[in-house]
């Protein structure tokens, strides 16, 4: 059995945490709730990443979001990388853990990448028994977060939504609604993304994200959205941010910006912004 996680990281916005942040971050700016980290990047045995985490927790409330467990793969889950996740978060005490539903494993390699998969009954069950695992061994629940995909496949018996819910209901798992995601997705897709958020099972959603994505066209001239955690949250993705918040409720909402990491003020004010909106929610 494990132990459902208590929220008690506030619905307020959180950042990714990034080094190059750390004075402002220990500051204490107001518009920030709380923070998140990669779970591969704390897995080694001590040095100055370790020691700025600990004392990082002794401040703000932590999500633990991991990137590498390949919860969709077909292989069964790396038993060692496992291990060194609950080392982390025995000591760590997250308020909240994460991980990706995609696959990164194939064979006895390991892709540097999020993998999306189809939606078939077999994936249900797998990754059931996968998150099953996972939660046994860490004695926590994990949260699954939507992807953001491209291409549909042919594959597939049933709708994201009806996948996502059928492994949150059969596993006991959380959800991380990624609001960029749905909008990625129903842009590349051509579905409509307010849609989606009024049939998606808020109930089961511990945590949001919110990032910045590319604009790109394929070869037809068709839009096609990047996810690339490298720019602000776009209008668009604000609006359906508020649509979610003002039908599900507030919830820790995360600012994603991993890859052209900006200067601190820029990052406070889309922190700042996603405040108002669970303020007047």
């Amino acid at each position: 059995m494990f132990d459902t996680l208590t929220n008690t990281i506030p619905n307020r916005p959180g950042v990714g945490f990034k080094a190059q942040h750390a004075a402002e971050v220990m500051a204490r700016p107001a518009a920030l709730g709380w923070v998140e980290i990669h779970a591969e990047n704390y897995m080694g045995d001590g040095g100055p990443a370790l020691a700025q985490l600990r004392a990082l927790r002794e401040v703000y409330p932590v999500s633990c979001h991991g990137v590498g467990l390949s919860i969709g793969g077909e292989r069964p889950l790396d038993t060692d990388h496992l291990a060194r996740l609950r080392k982390l978060v025995d000591w760590l005490e997250p308020a909240l853990f994460s991980e990706h539903l995609a696959w990164s494993t194939h064979d006895s390699g390991f892709l540097n990448d999020l993998l999306p998969l189809p939606y078939t009954q077999a994936a249900v069950d797998r990754i059931v028994s996968h998150i099953t695992q996972v939660q046994d061994v860490l004695g926590k629940q994990m949260l699954l977060e939507n992807p953001s995909t491209y291409v549909a496949f042919a594959q597939s018996e049933m709708d994201e939504i009806t996948f996502l819910r059928e492994i949150a209901t059969r596993s006991g798992c959380g959800l991380l609604l990624d609001v960029n995601n749905v909008f990625v997705s129903a842009t590349n897709q051509d579905y409509d993304p307010v849609a989606y958020i009024d049939a998606f099972p808020l109930d089961h959603v511990g945590e949001i994200h919110l990032g910045g994505h590319e604009e790109d066209a394929d070869e037809v001239g068709a839009p096609l959205l990047i996810d690339t955690h490298s720019r602000p949250v776009v209008p668009d993705v604000w609006q359906l941010y508020a649509h979610t918040i003002a039908r599900g409720g507030p919830r820790p909402t995360l600012i994603e910006w991993d890859n052209d990491v900006p200067d601190w003020p820029v990052l406070e004010a889309e922190l700042t912004r996603a405040d108002q909106v669970l303020t007047h929610a």
